[in-house]
Protein backbone atom coordinates (compact mmCIF):
# COMPACT_ATOMS: atom_id res chain seq x y z
CA UNK A 1 0.00 0.00 0.00
CA UNK A 2 2.79 2.40 0.92
CA UNK A 3 4.60 1.61 -2.31
CA UNK A 4 1.44 2.27 -4.30
CA UNK A 5 0.92 5.55 -2.48
CA UNK A 6 4.49 6.58 -3.28
CA UNK A 7 3.92 5.76 -6.96
CA UNK A 8 0.74 7.84 -7.01
CA UNK A 9 2.57 10.72 -5.34
CA UNK A 10 5.31 10.54 -7.97
CA UNK A 11 2.73 10.55 -10.79
CA UNK A 12 1.00 13.54 -9.23
CA UNK A 13 4.34 15.35 -8.91
CA UNK A 14 5.18 14.62 -12.54
CA UNK A 15 1.78 15.91 -13.61
CA UNK A 16 2.20 19.11 -11.62
CA UNK A 17 5.64 19.63 -13.12
CA UNK A 18 4.26 19.05 -16.61
CA UNK A 19 1.38 21.49 -16.07
CA UNK A 20 3.75 24.07 -14.62
CA UNK A 21 6.07 23.66 -17.59
CA UNK A 22 3.19 24.18 -20.00
CA UNK A 23 2.05 27.30 -18.18
CA UNK A 24 5.59 28.66 -18.17
CA UNK A 25 5.90 27.83 -21.87
CA UNK A 26 2.59 29.57 -22.62
CA UNK A 27 3.69 32.63 -20.67
CA UNK A 28 7.00 32.61 -22.50
CA UNK A 29 5.43 32.18 -25.91
CA UNK A 30 2.80 34.83 -25.31
CA UNK A 31 5.46 37.40 -24.51
CA UNK A 32 6.72 39.33 -27.54
CA UNK A 33 10.45 40.04 -27.62
CA UNK A 34 11.59 43.64 -27.80
CA UNK A 35 14.83 45.45 -28.51
CA UNK A 36 16.44 46.58 -25.23
CA UNK A 37 15.70 50.08 -24.09
CA UNK A 38 12.35 50.75 -22.50
CA UNK A 39 11.51 47.06 -22.03
CA UNK A 40 12.85 43.61 -22.84
CA UNK A 41 9.51 42.07 -23.76
CA UNK A 42 5.82 42.83 -23.85
CA UNK A 43 2.51 41.03 -23.83
CA UNK A 44 0.28 41.84 -26.76
CA UNK A 45 -3.43 40.99 -27.05
CA UNK A 46 -5.61 41.49 -30.11
CA UNK A 47 -9.34 41.59 -29.34
CA UNK A 48 -8.60 39.98 -25.97
CA UNK A 49 -6.55 37.12 -27.45
CA UNK A 50 -2.82 36.72 -26.87
CA UNK A 51 -0.83 36.65 -30.08
CA UNK A 52 1.12 33.49 -29.32
CA UNK A 53 -0.53 31.97 -32.38
CA UNK A 54 -1.96 33.60 -35.49
CA UNK A 55 -5.00 35.66 -34.49
CA UNK A 56 -7.71 36.07 -37.10
CA UNK A 57 -9.16 39.53 -37.71
CA UNK A 58 -11.89 40.66 -40.12
CA UNK A 59 -11.18 43.09 -42.94
CA UNK A 60 -12.96 46.40 -42.50
CA UNK A 61 -13.58 45.96 -38.77
CA UNK A 62 -11.88 47.68 -35.84
CA UNK A 63 -9.59 45.76 -33.51
CA UNK A 64 -8.35 46.45 -29.97
CA UNK A 65 -4.61 46.03 -29.45
CA UNK A 66 -3.52 45.84 -25.79
CA UNK A 67 0.19 46.24 -25.03
CA UNK A 68 1.52 45.42 -21.53
CA UNK A 69 5.19 45.77 -20.55
CA UNK A 70 7.55 46.20 -17.60
CA UNK A 71 9.82 49.22 -17.82
CA UNK A 72 13.59 48.62 -17.63
CA UNK A 73 14.46 52.34 -17.42
CA UNK A 74 13.00 55.65 -16.34
CA UNK A 75 11.75 57.79 -19.20
CA UNK A 76 9.25 60.54 -20.11
CA UNK A 77 7.00 61.36 -23.06
CA UNK A 78 6.64 57.67 -23.82
CA UNK A 79 4.21 56.66 -26.58
CA UNK A 80 3.14 53.32 -28.01
CA UNK A 81 2.52 53.17 -31.75
CA UNK A 82 0.85 50.23 -33.49
CA UNK A 83 0.77 49.85 -37.25
CA UNK A 84 -1.00 47.39 -39.55
CA UNK A 85 1.05 46.96 -42.70
CA UNK A 86 -0.79 45.82 -45.81
CA UNK A 87 0.40 45.56 -49.37
CA UNK A 88 -0.91 49.02 -50.28
CA UNK A 89 -2.50 50.45 -47.15
CA UNK A 90 -0.95 51.16 -43.77
CA UNK A 91 -3.08 51.93 -40.72
CA UNK A 92 -1.59 53.19 -37.46
CA UNK A 93 -2.59 54.46 -34.03
CA UNK A 94 -0.60 56.09 -31.24
CA UNK A 95 -1.23 56.65 -27.53
CA UNK A 96 -0.97 59.90 -25.62
CA UNK A 97 2.46 60.53 -23.99
CA UNK A 98 3.02 59.11 -20.49
CA UNK A 99 5.92 58.66 -18.05
CA UNK A 100 7.46 55.36 -16.90
CA UNK A 101 9.60 54.23 -13.95
CA UNK A 102 12.04 51.35 -13.93
CA UNK A 103 10.45 48.11 -12.71
CA UNK A 104 6.82 49.29 -13.04
CA UNK A 105 4.29 47.62 -15.33
CA UNK A 106 2.18 49.53 -17.84
CA UNK A 107 -0.65 48.66 -20.17
CA UNK A 108 -2.21 50.66 -23.03
CA UNK A 109 -4.97 49.96 -25.55
CA UNK A 110 -5.00 51.13 -29.17
CA UNK A 111 -7.82 50.94 -31.75
CA UNK A 112 -7.04 50.22 -35.39
CA UNK A 113 -9.16 49.67 -38.49
CA UNK A 114 -8.20 46.55 -40.44
CA UNK A 115 -7.57 47.53 -44.08
CA UNK A 116 -9.58 45.79 -46.80
CA UNK A 117 -7.09 44.59 -49.40
CA UNK A 118 -8.46 41.12 -50.11
CA UNK A 119 -9.26 40.97 -53.82
CA UNK A 120 -8.45 37.51 -55.10
CA UNK A 121 -8.28 35.73 -51.73
CA UNK A 122 -10.76 35.17 -48.94
CA UNK A 123 -7.92 35.42 -46.37
CA UNK A 124 -4.29 36.51 -46.14
CA UNK A 125 -1.58 37.57 -43.71
CA UNK A 126 -1.23 41.01 -42.18
CA UNK A 127 1.71 42.38 -40.19
CA UNK A 128 1.27 44.18 -36.87
CA UNK A 129 4.29 46.31 -35.86
CA UNK A 130 4.49 47.90 -32.40
CA UNK A 131 7.05 50.45 -31.17
CA UNK A 132 7.44 51.91 -27.68
CA UNK A 133 9.25 55.23 -27.97
CA UNK A 134 10.36 57.57 -25.19
CA UNK A 135 12.44 60.69 -24.84
CA UNK A 136 15.62 58.76 -23.99
CA UNK A 137 14.92 55.14 -24.88
CA UNK A 138 13.19 53.12 -27.55
CA UNK A 139 12.00 49.53 -27.94
CA UNK A 140 10.63 47.84 -31.03
CA UNK A 141 8.58 44.70 -30.55
CA UNK A 142 8.98 41.75 -32.86
CA UNK A 143 6.55 41.93 -35.76
CA UNK A 144 3.34 39.99 -35.24
CA UNK A 145 1.56 38.11 -38.02
CA UNK A 146 -2.22 38.32 -38.08
CA UNK A 147 -4.60 36.38 -40.30
CA UNK A 148 -7.00 38.76 -42.01
CA UNK A 149 -10.08 37.35 -43.71
CA UNK A 150 -13.19 38.61 -45.41
CA UNK A 151 -16.43 39.12 -43.51
CA UNK A 152 -18.67 36.06 -43.67
CA UNK A 153 -21.24 37.83 -45.88
CA UNK A 154 -20.60 41.14 -47.60
CA UNK A 155 -22.47 42.36 -50.66
CA UNK A 156 -20.58 45.52 -51.49
CA UNK A 157 -22.27 48.26 -53.51
CA UNK A 158 -19.47 49.25 -55.84
CA UNK A 159 -21.41 52.10 -57.44
CA UNK A 160 -24.83 53.74 -57.78
CA UNK A 161 -25.27 55.64 -61.04
CA UNK A 162 -28.17 58.09 -61.38
CA UNK A 163 -28.77 61.39 -63.13
CA UNK A 164 -27.90 64.37 -60.97
CA UNK A 165 -31.19 66.06 -61.88
CA UNK A 166 -34.58 64.69 -62.89
CA UNK A 167 -37.87 66.33 -63.82
CA UNK A 168 -40.94 65.50 -61.77
CA UNK A 169 -43.00 62.91 -63.66
CA UNK A 170 -39.98 61.38 -65.40
CA UNK A 171 -38.40 57.96 -64.86
CA UNK A 172 -35.18 57.81 -62.86
CA UNK A 173 -32.93 54.88 -63.93
CA UNK A 174 -30.81 53.67 -60.97
CA UNK A 175 -27.84 51.55 -62.09
CA UNK A 176 -26.38 49.40 -59.28
CA UNK A 177 -23.07 47.49 -59.44
CA UNK A 178 -22.53 44.76 -56.80
CA UNK A 179 -19.52 42.66 -55.81
CA UNK A 180 -19.29 39.81 -53.32
CA UNK A 181 -16.55 40.84 -50.89
CA UNK A 182 -17.50 38.19 -48.32
CA UNK A 183 -16.05 34.84 -47.31
CA UNK A 184 -19.10 32.86 -48.47
CA UNK A 185 -21.29 32.81 -51.56
CA UNK A 186 -24.33 35.10 -51.67
CA UNK A 187 -27.57 33.48 -52.77
CA UNK A 188 -30.79 35.12 -53.95
CA UNK A 189 -29.83 38.78 -53.75
CA UNK A 190 -32.58 41.38 -53.95
CA UNK A 191 -31.94 45.09 -54.53
CA UNK A 192 -34.47 47.72 -53.45
CA UNK A 193 -34.22 51.34 -54.59
CA UNK A 194 -36.39 53.91 -52.85
CA UNK A 195 -36.93 57.63 -52.34
CA UNK A 196 -38.48 57.70 -48.88
CA UNK A 197 -39.61 61.33 -49.01
CA UNK A 198 -41.65 60.68 -52.16
CA UNK A 199 -42.97 57.26 -51.16
CA UNK A 200 -41.33 55.70 -54.24
CA UNK A 201 -39.91 52.16 -54.03
CA UNK A 202 -39.06 49.29 -56.38
CA UNK A 203 -37.34 45.91 -55.88
CA UNK A 204 -35.45 43.74 -58.39
CA UNK A 205 -33.86 40.27 -58.23
CA UNK A 206 -30.09 40.25 -58.84
CA UNK A 207 -29.41 36.51 -58.50
CA UNK A 208 -26.40 34.75 -56.88
CA UNK A 209 -22.79 35.83 -56.42
CA UNK A 210 -19.91 33.47 -55.61
CA UNK A 211 -17.19 34.46 -53.17
CA UNK A 212 -14.49 34.19 -55.82
CA UNK A 213 -14.40 33.40 -59.49
CA UNK A 214 -12.27 30.30 -60.06
CA UNK A 215 -12.65 29.19 -63.65
CA UNK A 216 -9.36 27.27 -63.64
CA UNK A 217 -10.93 24.40 -61.70
CA UNK A 218 -14.67 23.95 -61.92
CA UNK A 219 -16.51 27.07 -63.01
CA UNK A 220 -19.96 27.62 -64.41
CA UNK A 221 -20.67 30.52 -66.75
CA UNK A 222 -23.07 31.91 -64.14
CA UNK A 223 -20.50 31.78 -61.32
CA UNK A 224 -19.53 35.42 -60.99
CA UNK A 225 -18.58 37.53 -57.98
CA UNK A 226 -20.01 40.77 -59.41
CA UNK A 227 -23.12 41.89 -61.26
CA UNK A 228 -25.07 45.00 -62.25
CA UNK A 229 -28.65 45.97 -62.99
CA UNK A 230 -31.00 48.90 -63.54
CA UNK A 231 -34.05 49.80 -61.46
CA UNK A 232 -36.42 52.47 -62.85
CA UNK A 233 -38.12 54.71 -60.30
CA UNK A 234 -41.11 56.85 -61.29
CA UNK A 235 -40.76 60.32 -59.80
CA UNK A 236 -44.31 61.61 -59.15
CA UNK A 237 -45.53 64.76 -60.87
CA UNK A 238 -46.45 66.16 -57.45
CA UNK A 239 -42.87 66.00 -56.16
CA UNK A 240 -41.71 69.39 -54.96
CA UNK A 241 -38.45 70.73 -56.31
CA UNK A 242 -35.49 70.01 -54.04
CA UNK A 243 -32.75 67.57 -53.03
CA UNK A 244 -33.74 63.95 -52.36
CA UNK A 245 -31.87 60.82 -51.26
CA UNK A 246 -31.98 57.62 -53.30
CA UNK A 247 -31.47 54.70 -50.91
CA UNK A 248 -30.29 51.33 -52.25
CA UNK A 249 -30.63 48.23 -50.04
CA UNK A 250 -29.01 44.91 -51.00
CA UNK A 251 -30.28 41.97 -48.97
CA UNK A 252 -30.74 38.23 -48.72
CA UNK A 253 -31.26 35.82 -45.84
CA UNK A 254 -27.71 36.34 -44.56
CA UNK A 255 -26.89 40.01 -44.97
CA UNK A 256 -28.08 43.52 -45.69
CA UNK A 257 -26.13 46.44 -47.13
CA UNK A 258 -27.36 50.02 -47.55
CA UNK A 259 -25.89 52.76 -49.76
CA UNK A 260 -27.26 56.21 -50.68
CA UNK A 261 -27.02 58.75 -53.49
CA UNK A 262 -28.46 62.27 -53.71
CA UNK A 263 -30.40 63.73 -56.64
CA UNK A 264 -32.09 67.03 -57.49
CA UNK A 265 -35.74 67.02 -58.56
CA UNK A 266 -37.00 69.90 -60.70
CA UNK A 267 -40.69 70.77 -60.93
CA UNK A 268 -42.23 73.86 -62.51
CA UNK A 269 -45.71 72.63 -61.56
CA UNK A 270 -45.26 71.27 -58.08
CA UNK A 271 -48.69 72.66 -57.19
CA UNK A 272 -51.49 71.29 -59.39
CA UNK A 273 -53.96 73.96 -58.22
CA UNK A 274 -53.17 77.67 -58.57
CA UNK A 275 -55.45 80.46 -57.32
CA UNK A 276 -55.09 83.93 -58.79
CA UNK A 277 -56.44 85.75 -55.74
CA UNK A 278 -56.96 83.86 -52.48
CA UNK A 279 -58.50 86.80 -50.60
CA UNK A 280 -61.57 88.89 -51.40
CA UNK A 281 -63.21 91.94 -49.79
CA UNK A 282 -66.99 92.12 -50.16
CA UNK A 283 -70.11 93.51 -48.50
CA UNK A 284 -72.31 91.30 -46.40
CA UNK A 285 -74.63 89.22 -48.53
CA UNK A 286 -72.57 89.72 -51.65
CA UNK A 287 -70.92 86.81 -53.44
CA UNK A 288 -67.14 86.41 -53.60
CA UNK A 289 -65.91 84.58 -56.68
CA UNK A 290 -62.48 82.88 -56.88
CA UNK A 291 -60.74 81.46 -59.95
CA UNK A 292 -58.86 78.18 -59.41
CA UNK A 293 -56.52 77.02 -62.16
CA UNK A 294 -56.36 73.21 -62.14
CA UNK A 295 -53.20 72.00 -63.93
CA UNK A 296 -52.63 68.49 -65.29
CA UNK A 297 -48.87 68.17 -65.98
CA UNK A 298 -49.09 64.44 -66.67
CA UNK A 299 -49.25 62.67 -70.02
CA UNK A 300 -52.75 61.26 -69.38
CA UNK A 301 -56.24 62.67 -69.01
CA UNK A 302 -57.07 63.26 -65.35
CA UNK A 303 -60.42 63.81 -63.68
CA UNK A 304 -60.47 66.01 -60.57
CA UNK A 305 -63.10 66.44 -57.88
CA UNK A 306 -63.49 69.89 -56.32
CA UNK A 307 -64.89 69.86 -52.79
CA UNK A 308 -65.72 73.14 -51.02
CA UNK A 309 -65.99 73.70 -47.29
CA UNK A 310 -69.14 75.06 -45.66
CA UNK A 311 -69.82 76.30 -42.15
CA UNK A 312 -72.44 78.19 -40.18
CA UNK A 313 -70.83 81.49 -41.22
CA UNK A 314 -69.76 80.79 -44.80
CA UNK A 315 -71.57 79.04 -47.64
CA UNK A 316 -69.33 78.08 -50.56
CA UNK A 317 -69.91 76.19 -53.78
CA UNK A 318 -68.35 75.50 -57.16
CA UNK A 319 -69.77 75.54 -60.64
CA UNK A 320 -67.84 72.36 -61.52
CA UNK A 321 -67.65 69.70 -58.84
CA UNK A 322 -66.02 67.33 -61.36
CA UNK A 323 -63.64 68.58 -64.02
CA UNK A 324 -61.72 66.62 -66.67
CA UNK A 325 -58.36 68.11 -67.65
CA UNK A 326 -56.56 66.78 -70.75
CA UNK A 327 -52.89 65.78 -70.54
CA UNK A 328 -50.53 68.71 -70.33
CA UNK A 329 -53.26 71.34 -70.03
CA UNK A 330 -55.30 73.24 -67.44
CA UNK A 331 -58.83 74.46 -66.70
CA UNK A 332 -60.30 77.28 -64.60
CA UNK A 333 -62.83 76.34 -61.93
CA UNK A 334 -64.90 79.08 -60.30
CA UNK A 335 -65.65 78.91 -56.58
CA UNK A 336 -68.13 81.27 -54.93
CA UNK A 337 -68.72 82.04 -51.26
CA UNK A 338 -71.21 84.15 -49.28
CA UNK A 339 -71.23 85.48 -45.69
CA UNK A 340 -74.07 87.60 -44.25
CA UNK A 341 -72.25 89.14 -41.29
CA UNK A 342 -69.28 91.43 -41.05
CA UNK A 343 -65.89 89.88 -40.25
CA UNK A 344 -63.00 87.86 -41.66
CA UNK A 345 -63.62 84.31 -42.80
CA UNK A 346 -61.47 81.46 -44.08
CA UNK A 347 -62.42 78.22 -45.77
CA UNK A 348 -60.67 75.47 -47.76
CA UNK A 349 -61.22 74.02 -51.20
CA UNK A 350 -59.88 70.48 -51.67
CA UNK A 351 -59.04 68.98 -55.05
CA UNK A 352 -58.90 65.19 -55.43
CA UNK A 353 -57.69 62.93 -58.21
CA UNK A 354 -59.53 59.73 -57.51
CA UNK A 355 -59.02 59.09 -53.78
CA UNK A 356 -55.73 60.99 -53.71
CA UNK A 357 -55.73 64.51 -52.29
CA UNK A 358 -53.95 66.65 -54.88
CA UNK A 359 -54.12 70.01 -53.13
CA UNK A 360 -55.90 71.94 -50.41
CA UNK A 361 -56.32 75.63 -51.26
CA UNK A 362 -56.99 78.05 -48.37
CA UNK A 363 -59.29 80.94 -49.30
CA UNK A 364 -60.39 83.94 -47.26
CA UNK A 365 -62.73 86.89 -47.47
CA UNK A 366 -63.20 90.10 -45.51
CA UNK A 367 -66.83 91.21 -45.16
CA UNK A 368 -67.29 94.93 -44.59
CA UNK A 369 -70.58 96.85 -43.98
CA UNK A 370 -74.00 95.64 -45.11
CA UNK A 371 -75.43 95.19 -48.54
CA UNK A 372 -78.43 97.23 -49.83
CA UNK A 373 -80.61 94.16 -49.96
CA UNK A 374 -79.92 93.23 -46.35
CA UNK A 375 -80.53 96.73 -44.80
CA UNK A 376 -84.35 97.41 -44.28
CA UNK A 377 -83.80 101.13 -43.61
CA UNK A 378 -82.01 101.53 -46.90
CA UNK A 379 -84.70 99.52 -48.67
CA UNK A 380 -87.51 101.70 -47.16
CA UNK A 381 -85.64 104.85 -48.08
CA UNK A 382 -85.33 103.66 -51.66
CA UNK A 383 -89.04 102.83 -51.82
CA UNK A 384 -90.06 106.20 -50.40
CA UNK A 385 -87.74 107.89 -52.85
CA UNK A 386 -89.38 106.05 -55.73
CA UNK A 387 -92.90 107.02 -54.47
CA UNK A 388 -91.83 110.62 -54.13
CA UNK A 389 -90.53 110.65 -57.68
CA UNK A 390 -93.78 109.17 -58.99
CA UNK A 391 -95.88 111.79 -57.17
CA UNK A 392 -93.61 114.51 -58.39
CA UNK A 393 -94.06 113.38 -61.97
CA UNK A 394 -97.87 113.30 -61.57
CA UNK A 395 -97.89 116.79 -60.08
CA UNK A 396 -95.84 118.16 -62.91
CA UNK A 397 -98.20 116.60 -65.44
CA UNK A 398 -101.25 118.09 -63.72
CA UNK A 399 -99.73 121.51 -63.49
CA UNK A 400 -98.83 121.37 -67.14
CA UNK A 401 -102.48 121.17 -68.20
CA UNK A 402 -104.33 124.58 -68.78
CA UNK A 403 -107.92 124.92 -67.46
CA UNK A 404 -110.69 125.52 -70.13
CA UNK A 405 -112.07 129.15 -70.44
CA UNK A 406 -115.61 129.78 -68.99
CA UNK A 407 -118.26 131.92 -70.85
CA UNK A 408 -118.95 135.43 -69.50
CA UNK A 409 -122.61 136.37 -69.12
CA UNK A 410 -123.57 140.01 -68.86
CA UNK A 411 -126.44 141.20 -66.76
CA UNK A 412 -129.60 142.31 -68.58
CA UNK A 413 -131.66 145.11 -67.34
CA UNK A 414 -135.08 145.56 -68.32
Amino acid sequence: MRQKAKMNAKKLLVSLVAITSVLVLMATVSAVAATPGITDSAKVEVNGMRVANDVAVIAGEKILVRVEFTATNDDTDVTIEAELEGEKVEVDAITAPFDIENGSRYAKILVLSVPYELKDDVSDELTLAIEIDGKEYNSELAEITLMVQRPSYNAEVKSITVSQTVEAGDKLPVTVVLKNRGYNDLDDLYVTARIVELGVEKTAYFGDLVAMEDCDSNCDDDDEDSTSGVINLNVPYSAEAGVYTVEVTVSNEDSETVAVKQIVVKNDFSNSVIVTSASKTIAAGEEAVYDLLVVNPTDKLKVYRVVTENSADVASSTESAVVAVPAGSSKIVKVSAVANAEGSYAFDVSVFSGDELVSTVPLSMNVEGKSVASNPVVVLTVILGIVFLVLLVVLIVLLGKKPSQTEEFGESYY
